[in-house]
């Protein structure tokens, strides 16, 4: 998409989401028949993904996972757009943390922390963080191809003290806000598929042999952060709550590849409790 279409998606989307989330979801249920029925969306990979991860589940309990993640994603969707005009007050009523003293006792101790989160639930809500924590957030994403998008999603996950880095500035990033002293949470997604020359570790997750990306250890060994994992949970539409659940206080001298493990098999709890929320349109095994 070149610059007029974006600039017409811009403002269509900045007037439409002026509108209540109540309202917003009658969008949802559109777009869901969209991507559910017809046309349908990455119905293939969806049900692919399925079939690999649950072996053991019936066709019919499959189906009923795939209906319950398009509704959900559906929903994600105008969540995410809703953005756009949510204020930090909003958003805390709609995403409220189960334990922020385990992140603030990490900031009186004067530590830094990895924060390991996944596409689950709603990920992108994660800018309400700092609302928690005196830490600066700092979530780490992968730039889109197209520079207009890519600016607009940087739009709706900045601010607040949460500062999105790019994947390539992360190293840089750390150095300097070591140098400044300012304490700070860097968040990493842990469940996507490094490019095929990237790959320097696999691991099974959801019965598949699956490449797993290795930033998050590499950063908590060599700083020797916490690492902590995000655990997000859908109350019901519109509302979540998220947790931190420390995985290891000091990561150095731990053996090769067991803070990985530890992460990936964690997250795959979480999807098998409640698979509908996990993002089953990403070509997870494509290697």
């Amino acid at each position: 998409m070149g610059a007029i279409g974006f600039y017409i998606f811009y403002s269509i989307n900045w007037v439409i989401t002026l509108l209540p989330l109540r309202v917003l979801y009658l969008f949802s249920n559109f777009l869901f028949v969209l991507f559910y029925y017809f046309p349908g969306y990455r119905k293939k990979v969806v049900s692919e993904n399925l079939n690999k991860a649950f072996p053991e589940k019936s066709q019919e309990e499959r189906s009923a996972i795939c209906r319950g993640f398009y509704r959900h994603f559906c929903d994600l969707i105008v969540e995410i757009l809703k953005l756009t005009h949510m204020s930090n007050k909003q958003l805390s009523r709609r995403m409220v943390c189960k334990n922020p003293e385990v992140i603030g006792r990490l900031y009186k101790e004067g530590r830094d922390a990895v924060v390991i989160f996944s596409h689950y639930c709603n990920w992108e809500w994660m800018k309400i963080v700092p609302h928690y924590t005196e830490h600066l957030t700092v979530p780490v994403y992968k730039p889109l191809n197209n520079k207009y998008f890519d600016k607009f999603m940087y739009s709706l996950r900045a601010g607040n003290n949460c500062y999105p880095v790019a994947m390539s500035n992360i190293l840089r990033e750390i150095l300097k806000n070591l140098r400044e002293n300012r304490r700070t949470l860097y968040g990493l997604i842990s469940d996507q598929t490094p490019a095929k020359a990237e790959i320097r570790y696999r691991t099974t997750f959801l019965n598949q042999d699956t490449p797993v990306f290795l930033g998050a250890e590499k950063i908590a060994v060599k700083y020797n952060m916490p690492v902590v994992y995000m655990n997000t949970q859908k109350v019901r539409k519109g509302y979540y709550s998220f947790s931190f659940d420390i995985l290891f206080e000091n990561p150095n001298g731990l053996p090769e590849y067991q803070i990985t493990e530890t992460h990936v098999k964690k997250l795959e709890e979480i999807i098998r409790a409640k698979p509908e929320y996990w993002l089953w349109t990403h070509r997870r095994w494509k290697y």
